[in-house]
């Protein structure tokens, strides 16, 4: 013990020395830093230490990518020096830290994002204690005539992490679970519209953890991200894996960089609803789902295919439960106002895109612009469209939801199958036929797939399973956990430690 802590003393004396002769510890910008030696991080009485020179005090949050994976890869070597009982405590950190700040955070995010929902923003944070920890590793063992095999789950090391505007903090603070769980560090690049509240966190969280383990930048985060940024990131020599949670530019790109990358993609999920299903549960469910945070979540109902002997009677049981229905003319201003058409390719028919002005905004927003009159607490606008509605083909992030008519349950799968364009996310049915439910899991093969509840449903919220705000569905982890920022090792003992 006493050589380790000479070695640190050592250390954190030249770093001293050489900052006060003006020589920076830190490698440029321009080039990679070498990865710094492992540092405990206490004073040899297992006590944290002040922290001293190089990227020590700053609590995860830099200016500069390199600085914030080099760190990483310091606090990697701390952690692995400490063991479980440090990913352990971590664990217990971000879960109690982010249920205890869930309202400030909250309201920080939404005045910082302006999308969604104050109470939701706020619930996502409180329940990151359904995310899973430590306890999901457990190691496989096999024994025989010849011997004894133990296959661990082992960390990679960096995670360099994206994170993206519509569930900032909620989706920083599962990762971090998620990741130190298995034994790595990350490094954050934030969307640039949700930056600040996820570098509050950050350095949160980091504070505290240095306090209670010793170990420093657990978590590092870019101050002020960019496409830049996210291109360092994604190259630093350092970073052995990407976690990638947004839109389909940003997945490509990282897919693209030649490392493996965990890609949470986007979503377009159906509901089909058919004559066998209760119309009340199923209005309850779909009004619920669709209104959660303003529809920004990846797995929430976007768009609805009804069979048409029940459609009048799910549409008013929706009225029932807190929705508002608009008419076709109000339909047609909503639409003008939320998408914009662009000309298709060779001259071709006119290609929707969302306006951003309206994605995560209350209903009341979407209403005025329909020139609608809604009661005050309005929580989802609906109305009955074709099957081939942008709002039906795009996955727009606001809360309205379209009702297709179809005449069968083959027909409203069909109609499920292009709306979800394949993406393979989430898909939602309202039935008691057995058959019908197979037909529909089997055709879409969706990552997450909802019976009878509402979409949170397949994240725990209602239904049994684990959360996760980052759901891989382009790359097939599906909903991510500490297994998955794992590598398996296998340890051998031939013809020994059989005691059978």
């Amino acid at each position: 013990m006493s050589s380790q802590v000479n070695e640190t003393l050592i250390r954190d004396v030249v770093a001293e020395v050489l900052s006060r002769l003006g020589r920076s510890s830190l490698a440029p910008s321009s080039a990679p830093a070498p990865a710094p030696a492992a540092h405990c991080g206490c004073n040899g009485n297992g006590h944290a230490s002040k922290p001293a020179t190089g990227f020590r005090g700053k609590f995860g949050v830099f200016q500069d990518a390199n600085e914030a994976c080099v760190a990483a890869q310091e606090a990697f070597e701390q952690l692995r020096e400490k063991g479980v009982a440090a990913r352990r405590k971590i664990e217990e950190i971000v879960k109690t830290l982010a249920e205890k700040n869930a309202e400030e955070w909250g309201r920080i995010e939404l005045e910082e994002t302006k999308i969604g929902r104050l109470d939701h923003k706020i619930e996502k944070l409180k329940i990151i204690k359904l995310v899973p920890g430590v306890d999901w590793l457990r190691p496989l063992a096999r024994s025989g005539d010849h011997g004894i095999t133990l296959e661990e789950f082992t960390p990679f090391g960096v995670v360099g992490a994206i994170t993206p505007s519509t569930h900032s903090v909620p989706t920083l603070s599962g990762n971090i679970v998620n990741i130190t769980a298995a034994g790595n560090s990350v490094v954050f690049n934030a969307h640039p519209s949700a930056a600040k509240c996820a570098a509050l966190a950050v350095r949160t969280y980091n504070e505290a953890i240095y306090r209670e383990t010793g170990i420093e930048n657990i978590a590092t985060i870019i101050e002020k991200p960019s496409m830049e940024s996210f291109n360092a990131l994604c190259k630093h020599e350092l970073v052995r894996l990407l976690l990638v949670t947004g839109g389909p530019g940003v997945v490509k790109a990282a897919m693209q960089t030649g490392k493996r990358a965990i890609c949470a993609g986007p979503g377009n999920p159906p509901v089909l609803v058919d004559d066998t299903a209760c119309m009340k549960r199923a209005a309850k469910a779909i009004v619920t789902g669709a209104a959660y945070d303003n529809n920004l979540l990846c797995i929430g109902e976007k768009e609805v295919f009804a069979l048409e002997n029940i459609a009048d009677k799910l549409m008013s049981e929706m009225e029932k439960n807190g929705g508002v229905r608009l008419n076709s003319a109000q339909l047609d201003q909503l639409t003008k106002a939320a998408f914009t058409f662009k000309e298709g390719h060779g001259g071709g028919c006119a290609e929707p895109s969302v306006n951003k002005d309206f994605i995560g905004k209350d209903a009341a927003v979407l209403a005025k612009a329909a020139g609608a009159n809604i009661p005050a607490g309005t929580q989802l606008l609906f109305a009955e469209t074709d099957g081939n509605h942008p709002f039906v083909i795009e996955e727009q992030m606001m809360p309205f939801i379209p009702v297709v008519r179809v005449k069968s349950v083959d027909e409203g799968i069909r109609l499920s199958l292009i709306a979800e364009h394949n993406y393979k996310h989430t898909a939602i049915i309202h039935s008691h036929d057995v058959e019908n439910i197979t037909a529909m899991g089997r055709a879409l093969d969706t990552t997450l797939f909802v019976k009878n509840g509402p979409s949170m449903a397949g994240l725990g919220l209602g239904g049994e399973g684990y959360l996760s705000y980052s759901i891989a569905t382009p790359t097939g982890e599906g909903v991510t956990n500490p297994g998955t920022f794992t590598r398996v090792r296998r340890c051998v003992m031939v013809d020994n430690l059989r005691i059978y």
